[in-house]
């Protein structure tokens, strides 16, 4: 069972825990225009997906935009999802302040479907754990890191690299 912590206070994570080597479960979130989004909407692709607790704060959204920047440019068999429990809107207004408009951030507020099945849900606080999950074009885990501690940045260089182990 994954152990993480929350400014320092351990939080209990609901869910499923995502190991390398398993098939990625399937989920549906929210796009920012309230349409459903599944993982299947990305079939074929290598998927980075990089799981915050909230789009405004400063260690997210640097991990938003680093991952963005670094990853999406490996090509279009690449997609990066950012997945939070913000609300559609807020992700949406982010995006438009910080000029990543063609940025895909998914917001999983109304069901908990993707904490729930990528055990990421920290229960005391309704937010999902800081995570990055990089599943390859045939829907299997290659990568996970669950960041131990939620106010700290994930292991930014090992997950680029586990991607683009997948686009050689």
């Amino acid at each position: 069972m994954v152990q993480v912590t929350f400014q320092k206070n351990p939080v209990t994570l609901l869910g499923t825990e995502v190991k390398v080597g398993d098939q990625a479960p399937d989920f549906t979130v929210l796009k920012n225009d309230l349409s459903p989004f599944t993982l299947k909407d990305t079939e074929g692709k290598v998927r980075l997906i990089s799981v915050i607790p909230s789009i405004d704060t400063g260690v997210c959204s640097t991990q938003t935009k680093r991952f963005n920047e670094e990853v999406t440019g490996l090509g279009d068999d690449v997609a990066v999802l950012t997945i939070s429990v913000d609300l559609p809107f807020a992700q949406a207004r982010w995006k438009a302040t910080e000029g990543l408009d063609n940025a895909v951030a998914l917001s999983d507020h109304r069901d908990l479907s993707f904490g729930t099945a990528y055990g990421t849900v920290m229960k005391e606080m309704r937010l999902l754990a800081r995570s990055v999950f990089v599943i390859d074009q045939e829907g299997k885990v290659t990568y996970v890191e669950y960041v131990p501690e939620g106010t700290d940045h994930p292991d930014y260089d090992k997950a680029i690299e586990a991607v683009k182990e997948l686009t050689k």
